[in-house]
């Protein structure tokens, strides 16, 4: 790669590298920080694990600790439009020029380890480490990282986090995690390392153990949500909602977060408790409410019930598993009031595409399935075999182009609706590709 090399060079050839392709080990990424100079170890961090809810509570965490000053470090995936959305610096995605020097300071050692190595560094554990480098050369005061995948053997685990983030835990990506919330639990809770203080969600009790006993083996301290903090109150309000949250270090009243769903309300008690636990807040300090007030009302969660149209309402939503699609259809019934509402549905083939499709069943009147940009998509004919058995063949349409299945939805939506078009709502949902896919062609 040359020195003048553009971000789309740059893209490719991270892109050679198998978007897609798994590898669980830490010794290739271990061995390509060491080269680095253990940028990871620059700044104290915030790592984030679970099954839903990760990438919004990381962006809450990352808006609340600017409200107090901080410059922050964000990495999340997958990304909707840009690969340098994975990587934030002060909440913003890094510029393509930051990229590009970053990423020619890492290649050639990545290219050592990969000589070295039975397997090269997949994609994932590049972005890990551009990341990490990016992070050190800004640098900034904190962290924010959440894992790609389980946490044990996923590449952002060399971390050693000081607070270690669970969001809840429910069944996802099973032919890597195994097929039992408490195995996937167990995976997870190896992001835990001695000393840490875990800020837990609401689990179930298989997933509680693993996490309490893996906290145990290594002298993690543990809050939980119900136990030590949590949402005493909410109200819906125009954009989002009104919360009182219980803290570890007190009540905080009169929270508006401008995003929808009591799951949202969860994410932000989370998302609470871990600053106040980076800030060393506790039963004796409580953090500044207006400061508290401010990273809140400032924080965003894109492809989350993200309303991108209105007359008819589109909303985007990248719930892609029955845990996350049992949290959106209750919003959906609680927050918004459609008198009509059509679902746009893309999967990927290794999900549970008949749970998806049931959920939604109740809260939708007709559905328009497609087929999205990933090579791992479900075809949207196979989708609509599965969609006619949930729906009735009467209520499903098929259109196999994303720009096509957003015009049949609205038409849809539209047809028969006599006046306004207020109570008139679309839903894409179904992946965070699809969401992503939508977006390109809706955010124009």
């Amino acid at each position: 790669m040359s020195d003048q090399s553009t971000f789309a060079e740059v893209e490719a050839e991270l892109a050679e590298r198998g978007f897609t392709r798994m590898v669980f080990e830490l010794d290739r990424i271990e061995s390509l920080l060491d080269l680095l100079g253990s940028p990871q170890r620059a700044y104290p961090s915030i790592h984030l694990t679970g099954t839903n809810g990760k990438t919004s509570t990381a962006r809450m965490i990352d808006s609340l600790l600017r409200a107090f000053g901080l410059q922050t470090g964000r990495y999340t995936s997958p990304h909707l439009e840009t690969v340098r959305e994975r990587i934030s610096l002060d909440g913003e995605p890094v510029s393509e020029e930051r990229f590009v020097a970053t990423y020619r300071e890492v290649a050639p050692l990545a290219r050592l380890v990969d000589e070295r190595s039975t397997e090269p560094l997949t994609y994932f554990d590049m972005t890990t480490a551009l990341a990490f480098a990016t992070f050190a050369d800004a640098p900034v005061d904190v962290a924010v990282v959440e894992v790609g995948l389980g946490g044990a053997e996923d590449s952002t685990n060399v971390l050693q986090a000081g607070v270690a983030v669970i969001t809840p835990i429910g069944l996802d990506h099973t032919e890597w995690l195994g097929d039992t919330i408490e195995d996937i639990a167990l995976h997870k809770a190896g992001i835990i390392h001695p000393g840490a203080t875990v800020i837990s969600a609401a689990q179930e009790e298989e997933a509680a153990r693993p996490i309490l006993e893996r906290c145990a083996e290594v002298g993690a301290t543990v809050a939980r949500e119900g136990s030590e903090f949590g949402v005493l109150r909410r109200a819906v309000a125009v954009g989002g909602q009104v919360l009182t949250l219980q803290g570890l270090g007190g009540v905080y009243e009169e929270v508006f977060i401008p995003l929808h769903g009591a799951h949202q309300a969860q994410n932000a008690a989370v998302a609470l408790a871990a600053v106040e636990a980076f800030l060393g807040a506790g039963a004796r300090r409580q953090l500044d409410v207006e400061a508290v007030r401010e990273g809140f009302a400032t924080a965003s969660s894109p492809g989350r019930l993200e309303r991108v149209r209105t007359a008819p309402t589109i909303l985007l939503d990248g719930a892609h598993n029955p845990h996350g699609m049992t949290a959106t259809v209750t919003a959906l019934q609680e927050e918004f009031a459609f008198s009509k509402l059509v679902a746009v549905v893309g999967v990927l083939g290794d999900k549970d595409a008949p749970a998806l499709l049931e959920l939604l069943e109740p809260v939708v009147d007709q559905v328009v399935v497609t087929q999205n940009s990933s090579p791992r998509a479900m075809p949207a004919r196979e989708l609509a075999a599965l969609a006619a058995e949930v729906f009735g063949p009467e209520r499903v349409e098929v259109a196999e182009e994303m720009p096509d299945a957003i015009e049949t939805a609205v038409a849809l939506a539209e047809e028969d609706v006599p006046g306004e078009l207020s109570g008139v709502g679309v839903v894409i949902t179904g992946s965070v590709v699809t969401v992503a896919d939508a977006r390109r062609l809706l955010k124009r």
